[in-house]
């Protein structure tokens, strides 16, 4: 079994739709699990979708472009203590 996270809301008819589409094939039977954060529950780790996805492009330009740092150097700086 092949297990694909994604993000979506309810409408009013109760129905799921989802911010992306799936890339599975069309008429597949699927198996869903919605978990539904408490109102006050916030989880600093859940980015809205076009932010990550600013990220991604920053980091693929950077890349791209030469603006990166030789690994050896991230470590710089960094107390191990």
């Amino acid at each position: 079994m092949k297990a694909i996270e994604t993000t979506g809301i309810v409408n009013p008819q109760g129905q799921i739709s989802l911010d992306e589409p799936l890339m599975v094939e069309s008429g597949r039977r699927v198996r869903i699990v919605v978990l539904i954060a408490d109102e006050s529950e916030t989880d600093p780790d859940d980015d809205p979708i076009e932010t990550v996805r600013e990220g991604i492009r920053q980091g693929w330009h950077e890349a791209m472009t030469g603006q990166t740092y030789p690994i050896s150097q991230l470590w710089d700086g960094i107390d191990g203590d």
